[in-house]
């Protein structure tokens, strides 16, 4: 009897060993939640944003769900002094890859990239506005787009795929600036700027990880933006040691020359280069090309003359005789204004840019 007991005493001790073990493995044990975004390729596009379930809460407020990750390109493209913010999500357990510090990361089929317009000082009353939501999805033959155009109480955007119009009263700093704002018709205008004429494949513009190599803010904390695609499981760790970047054009702190080439990489680069729309000018403006100031139109011949102009691209320190000053500070000469899409008012910041870079000479 004795004997019995002490072995059922044993049993029990090592039965609460066993229990014990387990209990602080599952205590140690973290699990990997689940993306509740839906992207069923055979179905996308969706009729409305809210179906891919990018956002949680009101979906205005774009707030992203797990898997949604925010990105900012260190220079932005320039649309009417639209505000942007932009996500990317890819399908669990997948990741991209780095080709090189000037092409686009390689993300995997079903990557999804969002990028919102909105402006925050729409008159009378300094609103708030969303306007449109792009998206570029990843499906095995390529990439598509998908245009939604939020509706007026801002409660979902809707699938469009021709080109739309409103009117827009804005405060720009101590200015007032009313223009029409245009969205894109994404069967004729997308492959524009992201499409290759001589491929015919449609690609993202950027992200790039010159364009990413920069800390951002995501709230609860502050990180190279390439560092935190790695660590969230969204890029191979097979990065560089030091990668070729592009700043923001805008801080006036910077290099005058990394600047402009910085300006011209993120306004003019997606069709002034090999395979872009205006790949039969002599401009190349991606930021690895604009070491040579030639490829920038520095004493370069323009292929399409303006009256009164020398017919140099750029003049040196003579905005007067550049015609690119031109194309940038026109509002009303369609044949001319650059970039040919996306802009109906002037950018001041940047024509201001181009002017000081011309008369640096």
């Amino acid at each position: 009897m004795k004997l019995g007991r002490l072995i059922r005493i044993g049993l029990l001790f090592i039965g609460s060993l066993y229990f014990y073990s387990c209990s602080s493995h599952e205590e140690n044990y973290e699990a990997v939640p689940e993306s509740p975004v839906v992207c069923d390729l055979t179905q996308v596009p969706y009729a409305k944003l809210s179906d891919y379930h990018f956002f949680e809460g009101e979906l205005k407020n774009l707030q992203p769900v797990y898997g949604v990750l925010p990105y900012k390109p260190a220079s932005e493209l320039f649309t009417d002094y639209a505000l942007k913010k932009r996500f990317v999500w890819m399908p669990k357990n997948t990741k991209a890859t780095y080709v090189s510090d000037a092409d686009i990361l390689e993300l995997p089929v079903g990557s999804v990239l969002i990028k919102v317009f909105y402006y925050d000082t729409v008159l009378p009353n300094l609103t708030t506005q969303i306007i449109e939501t792009r998206l570029m999805i990843r499906k095995a033959d390529g990439w598509i787009f998908a245009e939604y155009i939020w509706n007026p109480d801002q409660s979902d955007a809707f699938l469009e795929t021709v080109s739309t119009t409103r009117s827009l009263s804005i405060q720009q700093g101590n200015e007032v600036l009313n223009f029409t704002y245009r969205t894109p018709n994404t069967t004729m205008e997308c492959n524009r700027c992201h499409g290759n004429i001589v491929t015919l494949k449609k690609n993202p513009i950027g992200i790039k990880p010159q364009n990413l190599n920069w800390n951002y803010s995501y709230g609860t904390e502050t990180t190279n933006q390439l560092s935190k695609w790695t660590s969230y499981g969204y890029l191979e760790n097979n990065l560089p040691n030091s990668i070729s970047s592009i700043i923001n054009y805008n801080d006036t702190s910077q290099n005058l020359d990394l600047r402009i080439r910085s300006y011209f990489d993120a306004n003019c680069a997606h069709c002034h280069k090999d395979g872009g729309e205006a790949q039969v000018h002599p401009l190349r403006m991606e930021f690895k090309d604009t070491t040579d100031p030639e490829n920038m139109g520095v004493g370069v011949a323009a292929l399409h003359q303006l009256p009164g102009y020398n017919g140099r691209i750029v003049q040196p320190n003579n905005i007067g005789q550049s015609i690119l000053h031109y194309r940038v500070n026109t509002t009303t000469d369609l044949f001319y204004i650059m970039p040919a899409l996306g802009r109906s008012v002037k950018h001041k910041e940047g024509v201001q840019l181009v002017e000081d870079w011309i008369n640096s000479f």
